[in-house]
């Protein structure tokens, strides 16, 4: 910490909290780290120059590292969904106060400028035990939870963590309660979306469907158990070469594949999916849906590349072939083929033979329909 830094925090009670805390004694890699301060006041920390970014309670950006600081505070239930509550944050309120309002137990521990531990409700002991535990009966106010409790098992299931039996209970209780339906679709998928990223996000759906969460949530991929382990495990296999930052709209799109166009939509209207994840697994469900016509003919592989916008988008094609080689490595191969033929024929060639309009278009397709049928016949 630089001088500046120093003397910009002087005679605060700061604290580390939360993950970072908790990924420190894991040896897990963090990317944020969060503070509580203790004892002072909102105008307090703008005359020390942070800036105040929470709109339902005090939280401040240092001018300097950009690092939330949040005053600490208590939170009261008053309505429904995660939001339902008073926020109440003054000098009064003490760090214990505002480590017992988070969910688990390894998310309430925190660190003094010492480095030393606070941890006044087990977290440390519950790393250790690799147990995923609340940290009050307050759990059940919040619907989140359930989410976020399935999503470090995602993260953590392969350290050995598994749910507490009597957090178990309350994510059952909270399902039953009702809760989960004034969850907004836009934080249900952020969570969701970051599970995806996590190491084993087959274990956040099955997490959701074990406590029937994922009932109420994406009931479109609660069908059965065996189509959704089906849909996991295709989940878990995904072609060489995926980047990282596209990594979880793969995985969504292999998760949801399986579904028709009715649920798909309704699935992607229920959780407000982003464009780019929606266009995704549709195209990889319509890939999909060649298996279920063999053998392909022409007229069929021209409709699939109508359908997924490949004569514009052509850059889809080969990675769609690739999820497709994974499941049928022979139709891929003919349908790559296929396509090395007819995305030699451009619309540029007709203009230049004098064809325009309506005209343009129908002998366009005239020839791709002909280039698929030879492709085919070889």
């Amino acid at each position: 910490m630089s001088t500046t830094d120093r003397q910009l925090l002087a005679g605060l009670d700061v604290y580390r909290v939360g993950g970072a805390v908790r990924d420190a004694r894991l040896g897990w890699p963090s990317v944020d780290t969060d503070w509580v301060v203790v004892g002072t006041t909102p105008e307090e920390m703008r005359r020390r120059g942070f800036r105040s970014v929470g709109r339902d309670f005090p939280v401040f950006l240092h001018p300097h590292t950009h690092e939330e600081y949040a005053l600490a505070r208590t939170e009261r239930k008053s309505g429904h969904g995660y939001t339902g509550f008073v926020i109440h944050a003054s000098p009064d309120v003490t760090l214990e106060q505002d480590l017992a309002r988070r969910d688990l137990t390894i998310n309430a521990m925190a660190e003094n400028g010492k480095g030393e531990l606070v941890d006044p409700y087990g977290g440390f002991e519950d790393l250790q035990a690799r147990v995923l535990r609340h940290v009050s009966a307050a759990f059940v106010e919040d619907p989140l939870r359930v989410l976020r409790t399935a999503r470090f098992l995602a993260r953590y299931s392969q350290l050995g963590f598994t749910i507490a039996d009597e957090t178990w209970k309350l994510m059952h209780q909270l399902v039953a309660s009702g809760e989960l339906e004034h969850l907004p679709a836009e934080r249900i998928w952020t969570e969701t979306e970051k599970a995806l990223g996590e190491p084993t996000p087959m274990i956040y759906f099955q997490t959701l469907q074990a406590c029937g969460a994922l009932r109420v949530l994406m009931p479109e991929l609660d069908v059965s158990r065996q189509s959704l382990e089906q849909a996991l495990e295709r989940m878990g296999r995904l072609p060489e070469g995926i980047e990282q930052e596209s990594l979880s709209r793969w995985r969504w799109a292999r998760l949801v594949e399986h579904l028709d166009e009715t649920n798909h939509m309704a699935l992607a209207e229920r959780l407000r999916l982003p464009r780019i994840y929606r266009d995704l697994g549709r195209q990889a469900a319509l890939t999909r849906q060649l298996r279920q016509h063999l053998p392909v003919d022409a007229a069929q592989i021209q409709n699939w590349l109508n359908s997924i916008d490949a004569w514009r988008r052509g850059e889809r094609v080969a990675p769609l072939l690739k999820l497709l080689a994974l499941d049928d490595p022979a139709l891929a191969g003919r349908l790559a083929q296929a396509w090395q033929v007819v995305a030699q024929l451009e619309a540029k060639t007709l203009v230049a033979e004098g064809w325009r309009g309506g005209e343009l278009g129908a002998e366009l397709a005239r020839r791709r329909h002909r280039l698929l049928e030879q492709a085919l016949a070889e």
